[in-house]
């Protein structure tokens, strides 16, 4: 006799495998894959030959490229199908022979021997997001990349560089505004061998363009309130600020993700160090 509550195959209902739950593959979500054990945030969502495919990219700059679909994804230890985005479009390849800041790739080339002159940037986040945009050009120009934690210490770490003809230095400062701390401080330092620039923006993470993050804007976040955190607050993400710069960074897939405040700046400072002097 057939139960009627079991159904034709006479398995209990809470035997019964539910269905993942269905979750938007939106880039910076951060998911497992089960076999594998990848761990990553959301990179892209491309339609291949194979079919819907999603790349994840993960705390060490990792790719890995896997079908999308399949019950083969944890978020938050939670089994979930990923699918595409509503109203996602493929995204779009790099244009050929072009670099992440859009200038001309070189196929083959071997980074070049590093040159004296250096460019100092404010903060580690900042030393990764242009590293992700002009580390390959940096490279093949041998210029290196230097966080400094802060510009307090400026002008002593300046006169340590010793910069004169042959060794440039170009600085990279956040919240560069008259009348800040900040400005008072490059004024300080500036010469013929020293170029300071900065962008207008508190912390690095708003030249990111709030569309490539997913996001309508940067939030507001009043003074004495930890910047970062009052964003990861606002924003409904938690209050994780390595988690969330990983996130940021992950969105950025070329200079088109900058603002371009950031964007002149630095190509301000690689052509400064990399100037050839009569």
């Amino acid at each position: 006799m057939r139960s009627r509550s079991y159904g034709p195959d006479l398995t209990p209902p809470w035997k019964r495998q539910q269905p993942a739950p269905e979750v938007p593959a939106e880039r910076g979500l951060v998911v497992e894959e089960a076999a594998t054990g990848f761990c990553g945030a959301v990179v892209r969502c491309e339609k291949t030959a194979e079919g819907l495919t999603v790349t994840l990219e993960d705390r060490f700059g990792k790719h890995r490229v896997f079908p999308m679909g399949a019950r083969g994804f944890l978020l938050e230890g939670r089994v979930v199908t990923l699918v595409r985005p509503a109203g996602a479009a493929p995204a779009p390849a790099k244009g050929p022979g072009r670099t992440a800041s859009g200038s001309v790739a070189v196929p083959g080339a071997r980074a070049r021997v590093a040159r004296e002159s250096r460019i100092y940037v404010e903060g580690r986040h900042d030393a990764e997001l242009v590293e992700r945009v002009w580390g390959d050009d940096l490279r093949i120009e041998g210029v290196v990349v230097e966080y400094l934690e802060g510009i307090d210490d400026l002008p002593a770490i300046v006169a340590g560089f010793s910069p004169g003809p042959g060794r440039r230095l170009g600085v990279l400062v956040d919240h560069l505004l008259p009348g800040t701390k900040e400005h008072r401080i490059a004024g300080q330092v500036t010469g013929s061998s020293v170029l300071v620039v900065g962008h207008p923006y508190i912390d690095v993470w708003e030249a990111v363009k709030p569309a490539s993050v997913g996001i309508p804007g940067w939030p507001q976040v009043p003074r004495g309130e930890s910047w970062k955190e009052g964003v990861c607050r606002r924003l409904g993400w938690p209050v994780d600020t390595p988690a969330a710069w990983k996130r940021i960074l992950a969105s950025v897939n070329s200079y088109r993700d900058l603002d371009p405040a950031l964007l002149g700046r630095v190509e301000e400072l690689i052509d400064f160090v990399t100037l050839t002097e009569d």
